[in-house]
């Protein structure tokens, strides 16, 4: 039996949630955000689409408050409060060796050999999935019930040293705080343009 196109949309509460009112805030209130929150955004995140389910998003969370102030000092100068006042922030990187984990994440063919010895190819797919692994982030803490605050501006060759010394391919890409938003520190929502502004079906 056909499936009728709106059998499977979200409601509007959802829509809303997700997107249509959802903001990037700049301010957060006291609440916490549990290492079981942290791990379903993970565990929401992890199913959406890679690559040859490539998997190169490599996440640390700072939460504790020597791990915040670290990352804050890091940051450039107007991202510094909203890290060490959010009650945790996501550094969203990317691995450049993400194709040895090929043969138990994509199975079904030795996909491990397309990348083998094309370290340029292997540094594009990581940052283009990795990219979308950190939107599929945001989009899963917003459906958790969570608000995001997703930021550059901060040294990422700093960061990497001293997030990421453990593990020297893995580059940062992105920062996002995750909490739940003051609304205080939000201004008017930007303009969105219309679908014939940037696209066109050809």
């Amino acid at each position: 039996m056909t499936k009728q196109f709106h059998d499977h949309v979200l409601d509007d509460a959802a829509l809303d949630q997700i997107f249509r009112e959802a903001r990037t805030y700049n301010g957060w209130l006291n609440q916490d955000v549990s290492d079981a929150q942290i791990e379903a955004i993970w565990n929401l995140m992890k199913m959406a689409p890679t690559s040859a389910n490539m998997q190169p998003v490599r996440i640390v969370w700072a939460r504790s408050r020597a791990a915040r102030d670290k990352l804050a000092a890091l940051a450039s100068e107007g991202n510094k409060a909203k890290i060490r006042a959010a009650p945790v922030t996501a550094i969203v990187g990317y691995d450049i060796d993400f194709h040895e984990e090929l043969p138990w994440l994509f199975p079904h063919t030795d996909a491990r050999s397309w990348f083998e010895g094309d370290e340029k190819a292997r540094e594009q797919a990581a940052f283009r999935n990795g990219s979308l692994q950190g939107a599929y982030l945001i989009l899963a803490a917003r459906a958790l019930g969570l608000d995001c605050g997703p930021m550059s501006g901060f040294d990422n060759a700093r960061v990497d040293a001293e997030f990421f010394a453990d593990a020297p391919r893995h580059r940062s890409n992105f920062i996002c705080s995750v909490g739940y938003g003051d609304p205080a520190s939000i201004f008017a929502r930007s303009p969105r343009p219309a679908f014939g502004k940037f696209n066109r079906i050809a």
